[in-house]
């Protein structure tokens, strides 16, 4: 299993701190580095910067990865263009994840000019015909949410990028077991992540797949403080908001993390925090309101010893582990302590 540090737009870091923050995650023995991406700074942008800078470290980069990038936001030669001049800047060391987002809203689909109501479908589509343009191939394309007609990525050699699918649920599973180069979960139990293996190798086995050879990665938030109680609600900010859903999602609620979160167990309690958070109780009370068992159960908190060995135990089976840091105060020693206590270069 790889190591991967992940570092998003919440932790407030400049483009200066990103080169730093590559460095010393290539100093402490991460192998690769990741990124999610929303509206904000552009992503394969970063992902260039973090490895330019890793190279003072280690001559040919650390590898970089974004998981994942919403569809919605790019067409598929959009992709193709950026993931494969990143891909072959880098000498292959970047990975592509694309994600579904916010594609199951219906009003979200009206405002980014979605056709179909169906997310496979449209995950079905974007995977088909972006792994194409990067493989160098013509694509000539018509499905539910997609049509290209004969377009072929201008960059020669073809720039062999990996594509990962972003999936929670069993059907999005299997997609990503037939025809993806790779799977980014988010926010999984060990348990969660066995059953995930599961269903990506039937997907596989029905594509005339190997079983086991499509890689799971994975984020896995790390929240450290020597102040425990501060630890424990930023970790907990973090998981409730991914947990619950936005409040009066009504019919959504079926969609995104909150089924995920159920499926594993929590169902009964995410329903207790409903009634919390109905109850007009602040973001801070929502967090204290939950449990152990649920934060600890996809993530850490607390001083550093003990964080490596927890981060070990929920990263079993997964090909790369990625340390999601979660600040537990603003600036960035917080995330440089999260770097730390996970460092592989420290807990060999």
């Amino acid at each position: 299993m790889e190591i991967g540090l992940g570092l998003d737009f919440t932790l407030g870091l400049s483009y200066e701190d990103q080169a730093t923050l590559a460095r010393e995650a290539a100093e402490l023995g991460y192998e690769q580095i990741w990124t999610p991406e929303g509206s904000g700074p552009d992503s394969f942008q970063l992902c260039s910067i973090r490895w330019e800078a890793s190279r003072d470290v280690i001559p040919e980069g650390l590898t970089t990865g974004i998981s994942v990038s919403p569809v919605a936001y790019r067409t598929p030669m959009g992709f193709a263009m950026s993931a494969g001049t990143l891909s072959a800047r880098t000498g292959g060391r970047f990975v592509l994840g694309i994600g579904s987002g916010g594609i199951h809203s219906p009003a979200f689909r009206k405002a980014m000019g979605i056709r179909t109501g169906s997310t496979l479908a449209v995950m079905r589509d974007y995977l088909a015909t972006v792994r194409g343009l990067l493989a160098g191939e013509a694509v000539d394309y018509e499905g539910p949410a997609l049509t290209v007609r004969g377009q072929r990525l201008g960059i020669s050699p073809a720039p062999q990028t990996p594509v990962y699918l972003g999936a929670l649920g069993p059907k999005m599973l299997a997609l990503g077991g037939e025809a993806a180069d790779g799977i980014c979960l988010n926010w999984c139990t060990p348990q969660q992540i066995a059953l995930a293996r599961e269903t990506v190798d039937e997907g596989s086995k029905a594509a005339g797949r190997e079983p086991g050879s499509v890689p799971l990665v994975e984020y896995i938030r790390i929240c450290i403080d020597d102040d425990i109680d501060v630890a424990r609600r930023g970790l907990a900010q973090a998981t409730v908001g991914y947990a619950m859903g936005p409040q009066g999602t009504g019919r959504d609620s079926r969609f995104g993390y909150r089924p995920h979160f159920d499926r594993m167990g929590f169902a009964s309690e995410l329903a207790e925090l409903d009634r919390v958070r109905e109850g007009d109780a602040s973001r801070d009370e929502v967090a204290d309101a939950a449990s152990d068992d649920l934060l600890l159960g996809v993530g850490y908190y607390g001083t550093p010893e003990g964080a490596f060995e927890h981060f070990r135990s929920l990263a079993e089976g997964l090909d790369v582990a990625v340390v999601r840091v979660v600040a537990a105060r603003p600036g960035i020693d917080s995330v440089r302590a999260v770097m730390q206590a996970c460092a592989p270069a420290l807990n060999s």
